[in-house]
């Protein structure tokens, strides 16, 4: 059997080993422990299965849209699997998609989304050895790194691999993620007083400044 002939979805191996890798690095930087935590995390995995389904397992979403895509695009076969990556299709990207501009777009997202969840939990983990608050590294530019990184991972598949179904789910997760950040944050000033709410007003929550590293890069 040639590459042309193989299977474009039906892959549930990949599937499930997919879906696996990218859970264990969130759970390994997340490590949720409290039952709003468990259920942040469980929306974020089941995005991720959602994702990976779609991808190698069964394309709901180019079934349900299959009339509204052969008619306007009657050019394409939708069922083999670079198809998959509608953006690139849409806008009309014939090359192979890996490099494609929204697949591209999907790597940087998703690459920095990886690097600021790396970074962050390294300084969490100091701070939370020394009792003390993480104020340094990502820390410094916003208040809640992990979170923002995971919502960059999301938005990255999106314009890699978008369907209907995580394209709802998307909303919802970072509804989930910016109230959890609240109850958080009053959990902080508990624990920390006049020092997290000195430090929150210096410090956007999600989107850091932009001036915020030009000017700490020429006060060095």
């Amino acid at each position: 059997m040639n590459a042309s002939d193989a299977p474009a979805y039906g892959l549930w191996s990949l599937v499930i080993i997919n879906s696996l890798v990218f859970i264990i690095f969130a759970f390994s930087f997340a490590k949720p422990q409290t039952s709003r935590d468990w259920r942040s995390f469980g929306a974020f995995s089941a995005f991720l299965v959602a994702l990976f389904t779609e991808m190698y397992g069964f394309p709901l979403t180019i079934y349900l849209l299959s009339g509204w895509l052969t008619s306007k695009f009657p050019e394409v076969d939708f069922f083999a699997h670079d198809s998959g990556h509608l953006l690139e299709v849409m806008f009309g990207w014939r090359s192979n998609p890996h490099f494609g501009p929204f697949h591209l777009l999907s790597a940087i997202f998703m690459g920095g989304g990886f690097l600021l969840l790396a970074s962050a939990w390294n300084v969490l983990y100091q701070a939370q050895r020394s009792r003390q608050l993480a104020t340094t590294g990502p820390y410094a530019h916003v208040r809640h790194p992990q979170y923002v990184g995971f919502i960059l991972i999301m938005f990255g598949f999106l314009f890699q691999w978008p369907t209907l179904i995580t394209l709802v789910m998307f909303p919802i997760l970072v509804y989930m993620y910016v109230r959890l950040a609240h109850i958080e944050e009053r959990e902080a000033v508990a624990a920390f007083g006049d020092e997290y709410l000195r430090y929150s007003k210096r410090t956007p929550a999600f989107f850091p400044r932009p001036d915020a590293f030009t000017s700490r890069s020429h006060g060095m």
